[in-house]
This record gives C-alpha cells, structure tokens and sequence, in this order.
C-alpha cells in the first residue's frame, strides 16, 4: 500500500475535522456520536498500522516505507520508519483506542475533547515517521498544544498553574534545539535526517571565555538537543513539571503523557544525539550516567513520601525514565536494546497504572491513599489488575518491567559499574513505594463508610485493562517479540557511533601532528 505511514498518521486528524465540521450541539446524542467517531478512528490507525509492522523487514536497517515530497521552500515532507521507530508508532497506534475508551465518562465539552485528543495522535505518530529535521520539529512542539488544552480545559483544580508550566518548561528547551538545528542546516546544507546522521559536524575543541569546550561543535549542539530532549523525558533537575501536569490532567491525559510523550525525549536521543553527534554524546555521557542514577534514587525517595497516588506514580515514571537514558548512554547493545524494551514496556505499565487510580478516582473523586484500604473485599477484580501492574512496576520476573531494567542494568554495569550500583539501588526502593502504595490502598479493614458500596469494574474498564495485561505479560515471557525487531538497527546505530568516535580520534591525532 503506497502512502501507508501518512495514511496512518492523518486519519486521526481527518476524523477531527469531521467532528469540527458536522457535528453540533452539546446535547447527549452528539456528545456521544462524537465517542463514536473518536474510538473509530483511532480503532481504524491502529488496524492500518498492523500492515506498516507486518511488511517491516527488520533485518534491513535503513528507513522504510519512504514518502517524500516537496513541501515549502525547498522543504521536504519526508516520512520513514526504522527498527527503532516503528515500534515507537505501534505504541501510540496501540494506546490511544484505550485512553479514548477510558475518556467514556467525560461530560463537558466531548467534542473538543475528542478533537484535541485525535490531533495529539496525529502530531506524535509524525515525530516518529518524520524524515525532515522541520517537519520532526513542527510535530514536535505542535504536540503541546492538544495536551495543554487538555490539562488547562479537563483538568484539576490546579489545571491552569499545571498546564502553563507544562508548557514553558517544554517550549523553553525546544528553543535551544531550534538554534542548532538551524546550525546544522548551514555547516551540511540539508535538513534531511538520514543524510546528517551520515555528516561528520566539526568536533575540533576551541575556547569560549576561557573555557575550553571539548569536542567543539558537536559538543554545543549535543547540549542544545539535550535541553529538549531531557525535559521531555524528563530528566532530574528538570522534571518538576511532570508531577504536576500528572496531577491535575484527566486520566487519560495522564495516560497519554506517560506512555508516549515522555519517550519522545528517549527517541530524540536515539535519532539525534548519538547519531549526529557521537563526539559531544561521548564528552557528556559522564553527566548523563550520574543525572540518571540521581533521578532513579532521589525521585523514588520522593514517591516514597507522597500522599498523592498521581504523584507518587509520576515520581516512579521519572525514576524508569533514568534508566533509559542510562541504557542509550550506555551505547552497547545491551543498553540501547534495553532502553527502547523499557520505554515500550513503561507505555504499557504506566497506562494501566494510571488507569488503576481512574478506575477509583471516578468512584470517590479523591487521590488521597488515606482515602482508602481494604479495596480487595469490594473489588477483587481491580485489585487482581492493580496487583499484576504493581509487580510489572517494580519489575518482578515473568513481566515486561524486569526485561527492560535487566538488559539497561548489564549495558551500564559494562560502562560504568559506580553507576550501575547506584541504579541498582533504585529497583530495591521502587518495590518500597510500589507495596507500600498497594498496601494501604488495597488491603487492610474496610471500615470508610464510602468504600462499603464501591463497586468492582466494569466490563468496559476489564475490556480496557485486557490488551494492557497481554502485552505486558507476552513480552515478559518473551521479549524478542521486540529485541528481533529492534536489534538490527541498535547494532547499526552503535556501529556507526563506535566508527564515527574512531575517525574524529584519528583526524585529531593527523591535527596534532
């Protein structure tokens, strides 16, 4: 099928102007129509995108499925997948059907609702098919417009405070990217990604100020992506506004937030920062190694003492999302294989745990763990579901969540072993907050007089939670579902970054001579 990645990337956006266009009124029917069309459309990219993953051929490490056209201004509209990507895209195609689903109770102004949330599907399928160092960064800020309305409009009663920080902390760190970008464009005269993955930017080291910048301009551009990118994930120090965008979204904002935008800054590594720049990466993964270990302990030490089950759930995404950048720094292929293994595994672990707290949330309109306790008595099901992603959380055997930390540990513990320590520490306080929170919430005496009539799930909260516990559990049990997928284009990428660092050292060695 031609066109297939642009096929799958606007039917969201087609349906919203079908919804922005006919449909109108705010009374029931149309609040429900437009559900409808919303779990349509996404239910329909996902079914298309099955035949981008069914006619991939992993053993070619290229791009595949290329669309490219002229765009604007000698601007290209190029889109292609790799092994690295298609995976990425199968996820957002995969969650979004169930955060609309999960959505079935809005009441207030469903069609915008829908729209924003068939745009943020559109806008982050296209980071990750996008060929074209533009067309990467329209999708890439445009997607914080659908979730800032999202937080600002369905939000908490903080939603406004949430959604502007979310937006000035993201928007802020894409200014830096923005600049670099457009000295990329002027030292390789393209802005087509896969031709600069292949250019050799200067990396010869010079001083500013009396500061000597080692590894040059690689080095300055490294940084200016990084500012993006570490917010996006987001990184310790800079990951303040995640917590509170968690808090005051809706859930299936939350959902969202967690399973797919969030990974776009670990793409973003693995696109550009490696390949591009593999003398500032190597100058830099020192820092990157030690902020990472600091997230995974500093920020589970936080969730340990959070009131709030958003919060600490938030916390705890930080602490995995340092394992990930720990795991691409790494740059082996245990590391790289087990930083993409953990984001895909953190979309589909953090979507149900933020579901979990919807589940009750809609029931008792509180997050406050000392709301509840005893859950088990009145909703063993739920606490059959909570339980499953809990252990997946903490990592435990048998679940996607163990594979992913596993093979990040090993890639670490070969680069830097202090490291690799301090890290491992981290799943020790991960399984702490996670039994903790799971304790007080589900087990001991249900005597809140409010628990006493909750009732259990629905069939539509079981038939959201299904493909949840499926993936998880299957890729658990066997992850080369996704390491045969991914492990081609990892070995090319670290080949490539490993022969680029050894020709910058030789022509610095020819310099000095």
């Amino acid at each position: 099928m031609d066109n297939l990645l642009s096929i799958v990337t606007f039917i969201p956006a087609i349906a919203a102007l079908i919804l922005a266009v006919f449909l109108r009124g705010e009374e029931e029917a149309a609040q429900r129509n437009a559900k409808w069309v919303a779990l349509a459309a996404t239910s329909a990219t996902f079914i298309v995108s099955l035949f981008i993953l069914f006619d991939f051929d992993p053993s070619n490490t290229g791009f595949q499925f290329v669309e490219e056209l002229d765009w604007l201004l000698g601007l290209k509209y190029k889109m292609g997948v790799d092994g690295i990507s298609v995976l990425f895209v199968m996820l957002t195609t995969f969650i979004m059907p169930l955060t609309i689903l999960a959505s079935w109770g809005i009441k207030s102004r469903v069609k915008e609702y829908m729209i924003a949330f068939l745009l943020l599907e559109t806008l982050m399928l296209g980071v990750f098919m996008a060929l074209d160092l533009v067309l990467f960064y329209l999708f890439f800020e445009a997607g914080l417009i659908p979730m800032f309305l999202i937080i600002g409009i369905w939000g908490g009663a903080n939603r406004i405070y949430a959604s502007f920080k979310f937006f000035l902390y993201t928007l802020l760190g894409s200014v830096l990217m923005l600049v670099a970008m457009v000295g990329m464009f002027a030292d390789a005269g393209t802005t087509d990604i896969p031709t600069l993955m292949t250019h050799q930017f200067a990396s010869e080291s010079f001083s500013v100020l009396g500061i000597q910048i080692i590894g040059g301009m690689q080095t300055l551009m490294f940084l200016a992506f990084f500012a993006s990118f570490a917010v996006k994930m987001p990184m310790w120090p800079v990951h303040t506004w995640l917590p509170d965008a968690h808090v005051q979204a809706p859930t299936a904002g939350s959902v969202v937030l967690a399973a797919i935008l969030l990974k776009m800054g670990g793409y973003g590594f693995l696109r550009f920062s490696l390949p591009m720049f593999p003398v500032g990466s190597e100058v830099m993964t020192p820092m990157v190694l030690w902020l990472s270990a600091i997230a995974i302990v500093y920020t589970s030490l936080v969730a340990l003492v959070q009131n709030d089950m958003k919060k600490l759930i938030a916390y705890s995404s930080v602490a995995h999302m340092g394992f990930v950048t720990m795991g691409i720094f790494a740059a082996n292929q245990q590391g790289v294989d087990g930083a993409i293994f953990q984001m895909l595994s953190h979309g589909f672990i953090s979507a149900a745990l933020f579901l979990c707290v919807g589940v009750i949330y809609d029931r008792m309109h509180t997050r406050e763990i000392d709301a509840y306790g005893g859950l088990v008595v009145r909703m063993p099901a739920y606490a059959l579901v909570f339980m499953l992603f809990t252990m997946a959380n903490v990592g435990l055997p048998g679940t996607s969540g163990f594979v992913g930390e596993f093979l990040t540990l090993v890639g670490i513990f070969q680069a830097n072993t202090w490291v690799a320590a301090v890290a491992t520490s981290g799943v020790i306080f991960s399984a702490a907050y996670a039994l903790w929170l799971y304790r007080r919430v589900v087990f001991g005496d249900l005597i809140k007089e409010g628990l006493k009539t909750i009732e259990d799930m629905s069939a539509r909260e079981k038939l959201i939670f299904a493909p949840l516990i499926v993936m998880t559990i299957l890729l658990g049990v066997y992850p080369a579902l996704i390491t045969d997928i991914i492990g081609p284009s990892t070995t090319a990428l670290i080949g490539n970054f490993d022969a680029a660092l050894a020709l910058a050292d030789t022509a610095s060695q020819v310099a000095e001579h």
